[in-house]
């Protein structure tokens, strides 16, 4: 398995690293993790996306407000803080994050090379071409998508698939590709708590809504039973495999344990490669100390 990392994924705010539950440096933590294991190939996006390509995906109005402090401040949940410069936060938190999208794209074009991928960023799937909210800034796998179709790597009319574990739902895959009916949204979620936007949720073609408190026993069966629901005329699948359903995290509102996640995963990768659909796995949320490790266990499990 190719995994995609760079160094400048990670996030450091120093102090203000307490304003927000996101772990920034559990990336590195991950590869640490990964230490001596000889199947994983690690690779590293040779550039960030560029604010051209992010300019040509989001409309005209996000476009003005992606370079505005207090649309961003907002966007990634922090309180309005008056003597912060926005070239800070576009250094600390923003430009990670276009290195994320730009490894998103990268394991995109390996995935239909033949490799199996797993961006440790990425998964920002909150965000779309008209908005950017819940620590989503750029949607990565639309991103993604518009160039793979510039590059004729796809076709506009090759079936795509995301299968969407994280604990929220993915409203902004769900707005990225309202009007698109190739690409098929396959999203397990709390239904209790936000995004509560029903015109994204009712975009979703196998919806999972699952209550507070769900554990893994559930969780596992009903996700289960969601994949056989899949077709396999897919050119590529996207799993935005968040670890915030797990039982610690104080977002999801879930109660899995690392080795539900991990058998979560696997169920995702043999399905998938029972069907012959490259797979590309991304970080999304987790806001844990447990996520770090869980990523690092379910990456391990796959090299088994």
């Amino acid at each position: 398995m190719q995994v995609f990392y760079s160094e400048q994924y990670n996030i450091d705010l120093g102090i203000l690293n307490y304003l927000h539950p996101f772990d920034g440096m559990k990336f590195r933590k991950v590869i640490d993790g990964l230490s001596g294991v000889s199947a994983v190939d690690i690779r590293a996006p040779s550039a960030p996306i560029t604010h051209e390509i992010i300019n040509e995906f989001a409309n005209d109005l996000v476009k003005m407000l992606l370079v505005e402090k207090k649309y961003i401040l907002r966007a990634l949940e922090l309180p309005q803080i008056p003597f912060l410069p926005f070239k800070y936060l576009d250094k600390k938190i923003l430009l990670p994050m276009r290195w994320g999208v730009a490894g998103t794209l990268e394991a995109s074009k390996a995935a239909l090379g033949g490799n199996s991928c797993w961006n440790l960023a990425g998964g920002y799937h909150h965000a779309s071409q008209h908005s950017a909210e819940g620590f989503c800034i750029y949607n990565d796998i639309g991103i993604a998508y518009q160039e793979l179709l510039k590059g004729r790597q796809i076709k506009p009319d090759d079936n795509i698939l995301i299968i969407d574990v994280d604990a929220h739902h993915g409203n902004g895959n769900a707005r990225t590709f309202m009007e698109n009916k190739n690409v098929r949204l396959l999203d397990v979620y709390n239904e209790d708590i936000y995004p509560n936007s029903w015109s994204t949720r009712n975009r979703v073609d196998i919806p999972v809504p699952l209550k507070t408190g769900v554990g893994g026993k559930e969780y596992l069966s009903k996700y289960e039973d969601a994949l056989s629901q899949l077709g396999n005329d897919y050119r590529i699948a996207y799993v935005v495999a968040g670890t915030d359903v797990l039982g610690a995290d104080p977002l999801g509102g879930m109660c899995l344990n690392q080795d539900d996640v991990v058998t979560r995963e696997r169920l995702t990768f043999n399905k998938l490669k029972g069907m012959g659909v490259p797979a590309v796995f991304l970080g999304a949320g987790g806001y844990s100390k447990e996520s770090a490790p869980t990523i690092t266990a379910a990456i391990r499990s796959l090299m088994e």
